[in-house]
């Protein structure tokens, strides 16, 4: 598995590289939040909500499967799960529900936690514990901050854990940096350009910390 961050929530999962791979991208943003989406191509699209940091489906280049709601979805030998959540902490009152994924591809379970802000329920949990990769927010305001998010990771209880939607230079929004978060959950990270994994490469005792640089 090949793991690519292009900042906010976004990610390009690849099964493997090569052009016969499938490739599952999720939260495509839009340039306004002053990153540079680039135009990429993918097999499978998930959209946590329909927030312009979250929904530029028009960078996607060709016609992907769309997955924008929860339930059970199967395509190209990929298994995703929606789970609905909320997007503040007044129960989606201010900001609505966001969607959060649990994608198995390539024997190996990523969730994607959207722009979750709360902990989670035991029914949501139901579907994501136990995860081998989470991708979690971790800048506040918008999501959770630093000190629920380690709350999040200690319920889900993951291999990896990769941060996501806090800030990094040119980012337009009022988002804490990755610095808390690391301290927070005090395991040294590991910095890499981009993951590449196989289900024998998880870790088996300690859990990782891998900072994605975009």
């Amino acid at each position: 598995m090949l793991i690519t961050w292009f900042g906010q929530s976004c990610f390009k999962i690849q099964d493997k590289t090569g052009s016969d791979s499938v490739s599952l991208v999720t939260d495509p943003y839009d340039n306004s939040i002053g990153l540079k989406m680039p135009k990429i191509e993918a097999d499978i699209l998930t959209i946590s909500h329909d927030h312009p940091d979250h929904n530029n489906r028009e960078s996607i280049k060709n016609e992907p499967y769309v997955i924008d709601m929860a339930g059970e979805y199967e395509t190209k030998n990929v298994s995703v799960e929606g789970v609905e959540a909320f997007h503040d902490e007044k129960k989606g009152a201010e900001r609505g529900k966001v969607i959060m994924y649990r994608i198995d591809m390539d024997d190996i379970t990523v969730v994607h936690l959207g722009d979750l802000a709360t902990t989670l329920e035991p029914k949501q949990l139901e579907s994501l514990v136990g995860a081998d990769i989470l991708m979690i927010p971790v800048g506040g305001k918008y999501t959770l901050d630093a000190k629920k998010a380690v709350e999040v990771v200690s319920q889900i209880e993951p291999r990896i854990v990769i941060p996501m939607h806090y800030m990094v230079d040119g980012l337009k929004a009022e988002v804490e940096g990755i610095e808390k978060f690391i301290k927070e959950l005090g395991i040294k990270p590991r910095y890499e350009e981009k993951l590449k994994i196989s289900k024998r490469d998880l870790p088996q005792e300690d859990m990782e910390l891998v900072i994605l640089s975009i």
